[in-house]
């Protein structure tokens, strides 16, 4: 698909009930009216990040305290369907803590939220073992929560958490050191992680003749239901390493929902990115494009396309990076460079797509 209305290249995403130009208007109206609670800086609480990046930090006497929160979303409905739901709490704590560690925090602790129509033991326990692992996998405890009964809002079941971290005021990482020429380093996904699962359910599953859940995927063999609920990845432990041991980190991106658009995010009004290489597109994206006949804009804008985290560093600092993330069985890649831009631009030029905002355009 090719157009001038960037609207028109995110229509599949929209058709399947996703509407994010909306959302994003119903925020701004949101955040307009809850920043009136924030204390005035300096005093003890003070918000220290404007509401928008992946989590926010308040001042507690002098150390900052971080927090997010975030849920599984429709990923959810592919777990009730197939009837297995021992790794949706992986994505539960993932999508919390990998936020966190944007800001440069170290995560400590996770409380969920389990919201269903009918309770069963038995699904409550499964939920919980992706919960143990998650907290596990990302060095974190589980420190508590709450399972409601909603039989008249819920359908199946929904996940939530709240996650919370520390980070020192003075080494809260946003992107605002950002130079042009520094790096961008892409570190592999799993594969869909925890978004765009409402579009897949589309091109799978809302079509005249929809696909089974035990599918085999053509080059893996692995079963579509199981491919749509592999867990996210947790970047915590190998982050928290560059942090440490590299001093000239400049940004950190949790490639969620915008796919690398995210990057659009960082605190800086002149940068932009250009992307010169990728990884190889993963078998489950290819199949949401064809099946779901979406332009190579909106898989851009909706999916991590391969790459589930960035390291925006100095060039100096690009081998001991790579060489942290080899040490913890990661693949990663050198996939772009930051570039002076006002207008706050994501470049795939190999794909001839120009993004801003939330949207790709074909060039």
């Amino acid at each position: 698909m090719t157009s001038d209305d960037p609207r028109a290249a995110h229509a599949a995403y929209r058709g399947a009930g996703v509407d994010t130009d909306e959302a994003a208007r119903g925020l701004g109206r949101l955040v307009e009216r809850i920043t009136r609670s924030w204390p005035r800086q300096g005093d003890f609480g003070a918000v220290q990040l404007p509401i928008g990046y992946f989590a926010n930090v308040i001042d507690i006497g002098g150390m900052g305290l971080a927090l997010c929160t975030d849920g599984v979303g429709s990923k959810a409905v592919i777990a009730q369907a197939i009837d297995y739901y021992d790794t949706i709490g992986i994505d539960c704590v993932a999508v919390n803590v990998n936020d966190l560690i944007c800001v440069g925090a170290r995560p400590l602790s996770l409380v969920d939220y389990i919201a269903v129509e009918r309770v069963d033991a038995r699904v409550l326990e499964a939920i919980g073992v992706g919960l143990a692992a998650g907290a596990e996998a990302a060095g974190i405890s589980i420190s508590g929560g709450e399972t409601a009964q909603l039989e008249d809002v819920v359908r199946g079941f929904d996940l939530a958490g709240t996650a919370v971290g520390t980070v020192p005021l003075d080494r809260i990482i946003t992107g605002r050191n950002l130079e042009p020429g520094d790096t961008i380093i892409g570190i592999e996904s799993s594969g869909i992680h925890s978004n765009g699962l409402t579009l897949a359910r589309k091109a799978f599953f809302k079509r005249e003749q929809p696909l089974p859940y035990d599918f085999p995927l053509p080059k893996t063999g692995v079963t579509l239901g199981r491919e749509l609920l592999r867990p996210t990845l947790i970047y915590v432990r190998e982050v928290m390493e560059i942090i440490a041991r590299a001093p000239d980190v400049k940004a950190l991106i949790n490639i969620t929902s915008d796919g690398l658009l995210n990057l659009c995010r960082v605190d800086h009004p002149r940068v932009g990115f250009r992307i010169g290489e990728l990884p190889p597109v993963q078998e489950i994206f290819e199949l949401i494009q064809e099946y779901g006949s979406v332009s190579t804009a909106e898989m851009f804008e909706v999916y991590n396309m391969g790459v589930g985290f960035c390291v925006l560093v100095a060039a100096s600092e690009v081998t001991l990076v790579l060489s942290i993330l080899e040490q913890h069985g990661r693949k990663a890649w050198v996939i772009g460079e930051v570039i002076e831009d006002p207008t706050k631009g994501v470049y795939l030029p190999r794909h001839r797509l120009s993004g801003h905002g939330k949207h790709f355009r074909q060039d």
